[in-house]
């Protein structure tokens, strides 16, 4: 057994650190949900956030648009030139998606400024990525509407995960310990 546990165990390392990181960063990012249930942004901070930030990207782009909270679940619907398009939810900010990242990053980390610059280099392109997403995927169910299940469901999420894939593996392959 102890042979077996010396084998694998940059394998095991990998692992509880991933696990251990992940739960960690979702039980705060749970918290922070439960705490924005009485603040002052709808839904919450971040997901209100991305919303502004979408609405004013499709505005610079010549889209009028409109974000107003849904009355009956929370998130923020996406109205663009009078049409309901969609809704922002949680899920749709990407915090999710950068919480994964950054638990793969820590897993398998590298020298410590190395990582921190790769977690926040990495964490904001994903953030900026993920706006743009829903930027171009407003403006696709605005003149496609008969795509809309492609389009939310296999084009777009296949971007932003492709990016995180391509990401872990420039990290593997250029900066973590894995490699030495």
């Amino acid at each position: 057994m102890k042979a077996l546990l010396l084998k694998y165990k940059p394998v095991i390392k990998f692992i509880i650190t991933f696990l251990a990181v992940y739960g960690v960063l979702s039980m705060g990012y749970n918290f922070y949900l439960d705490l924005s249930k009485v603040g002052t942004y709808y839904p919450d901070y971040i997901t209100n956030l991305v919303a502004v930030q979408t609405q004013n990207l499709l505005e610079v782009l010549g889209y009028n648009t409109q974000m107003l909270p849904h009355p009956n679940e929370p998130s923020i619907m996406v109205v663009v030139e009078g049409k309901y398009l969609a809704r922002v939810i949680e899920g749709c900010n990407g915090t999710s998606i950068i919480i994964l990242f950054v638990s793969f990053i820590i897993a398998f980390a590298g020298r410590f400024k190395t990582t921190v610059f790769y977690v926040i280099a990495g964490s904001v392109l994903i953030y900026v990525v993920n706006l743009v997403r829903i930027v171009i995927l407003s403006i696709g169910l605005y003149h496609y509407p008969w795509r809309e299940e492609v389009l939310h469901t296999v084009i777009f999420p296949g971007i932003i995960y492709g990016m995180v894939f391509l990401l872990w593996m420039f990290w593997v392959n250029r900066f973590s310990h894995i490699n030495k």
